[in-house]
């Protein structure tokens, strides 16, 4: 059975659900599942990479998670107005050296009337940690437990 479709106008209640859906999306890396979140024809800008179509969305992703193993995400509801949504977000991974690092990030979303994003903006910074600096130890692939707090309020 398919989870409800979570579509605009946006309420804070469908933001944080629309949110978390996404984040556990993600943290399954299965580019094709993530690529179903948007428009056949989404345009997206990630760092210095701009993506158009769920054709590159999935080449993108799956070069992503090539690289950036043991990933694991965290997204918090930032804002929204009836169609958009910010959020910001952390994750972890390491190379395939084992350097670890925490890339944190803000996001800019803008949904069709069916719930598909249309648009997606990412700008994001990366921080080599120590692997005992990690915060997100959760299994991956797969969503962050309910009781994990999210993204702290430090790095």
């Amino acid at each position: 059975m398919n989870p409800p479709v979570i579509a605009p106008p946006f309420t804070l209640e469908t933001a944080t659900l629309k949110v978390r859906a996404a984040e556990n999306a993600w943290n399954s890396r299965d580019p094709a599942r993530v690529a179903l979140a948007y428009t056949e024809d989404s345009v997206w800008r990630n760092r210095d990479q701009f993506i158009t179509g769920r054709d590159a969305i999935r080449a993108f992703l799956t070069g992503k998670w090539a690289k950036e193993l043991d990933y694991r995400l965290v997204k918090a509801l930032w804002a929204f107005t009836a169609d958009r949504i910010a959020v910001r977000f952390r994750y972890e991974w390491h190379d395939a050296a084992g350097n670890w690092f925490r890339s944190y990030g803000n996001e800019l979303w803008e949904f069709d009337a069916a719930g598909l994003m249309r648009r997606r903006e990412a700008s994001i910074n990366d921080l080599a940690i120590r692997e005992d600096e990690r915060t997100f130890l959760w299994p991956a692939p797969g969503p962050r437990p309910a009781d994990h707090p999210g993204i702290p309020d430090v790095k």
